[in-house]
């Protein structure tokens, strides 16, 4: 039977080893924990996403697939450029860019570690256009080159971790551990994972944003394309209840950070191959709002 002491430096222990397993986000410089090495991430997801590709009905060969892959291919390569020229060139090892068109009605597009980008069918008829689906193609490479997936992995170890020693805390019943792991799991799932994962959001916004103006696309075309998606969108869900940010605060946050985006866009087509450091800080909006974004997408 472990004693108060014990379970006291064990979560000692615990702290220590979260406060140094951190790493931070190349483009915003935000600090995120990272408790499994991205390479065993990347190997993790590679085998779902083979998985996923035996019986998924790709397009190829279309005018929709050629633009889904040319899109893909010019913001990744942004992404290369800039990590060449601003020391994060051995992080490109971790890249094995890949773009998918699915043939799905769905509104959806997903994106693994390492690289792998699915664009459903169903979303091209919102993005209309080339630029608005370099949107949606700059979202997904910011959540693959900030590594959210390993970040929210490693949410989850470590909230199970902590469900276990709250556990511990509230005594050694059978009883009591199961009530501390279900209030502590409620809690952590309301209170942590999922604004977690809002913070995620904006985030993915703002370097999407960057990425897509790196190569050449118009990142104004982001608002409109934003609200044609609330347009579309699904049965309403209280925010604090969302993996996502409502779409009115998520317009008015890229409007706040447009001018800055700006900055890195050179022109219709035209690289900006920047060797200056890009840091940002993306607060996120306070307040109350309906998430109207379609409960189909998928990060």
């Amino acid at each position: 039977m472990k004693t108060l002491q014990t379970t006291q430096l064990t979560f000692t222990l615990l702290l220590a080893w979260l406060l140094t397993a951190c790493g931070s986000v190349p483009f915003t410089g935000r600090r995120q924990l990272q408790l499994i090495s991205h390479g065993e991430v990347v190997a993790l997801s590679l085998q779902q996403y083979k998985e996923f590709m035996k019986t998924a009905p790709v397009e190829e060969g279309t005018a929709d697939a050629r633009m889904v892959t040319r899109v893909g291919t010019r913001i990744a390569n942004a992404v290369e450029t800039f990590y060449k020229n601003n020391g994060y060139e051995s992080e490109l090892a971790y890249f094995d860019w890949e773009f998918n068109l699915i043939a799905d009605k769905s509104v959806n597009a997903f994106a693994m570690p390492g690289g792998k980008i699915v664009i459903y069918t169903g979303l091209l008829p919102v993005t209309q256009t080339e630029e608005a689906l370099a949107v949606v193609v700059g979202h997904e490479v910011a959540h693959v080159i900030a590594q959210h997936g390993s970040e929210r992995l490693s949410q989850q170890i470590a909230l199970q971790y902590g469900g276990a020693i709250a556990g511990e805390l509230l005594g050694n019943s059978q009883a009591m551990k199961e009530l501390g792991s279900t209030v502590f799991g409620l809690g952590a799932e309301v209170g942590v994972m999922l604004p977690y994962a809002r913070k995620q959001e904006y985030e993915a916004d703002e370097i999407g944003l960057i990425v897509m103006a790196m190569a050449g696309y118009d990142p104004r075309v982001a608002v409109p394309f934003w609200q044609r998606m609330a347009d579309a969108g699904g049965a309403n869900v209280p925010e604090f209840l969302s993996t996502h940010p409502s779409d009115s605060k998520r317009i008015a946050n890229i409007e706040r950070i447009m001018p800055r985006v700006l900055q890195y866009y050179k022109g219709a087509g035209v690289q900006n191959r920047t060797t200056a450091p890009i840091q940002t800080k993306t607060p996120v909006p306070t307040g109350t709002g309906q998430a109207k974004t379609s409960p189909e997408w998928v990060f």
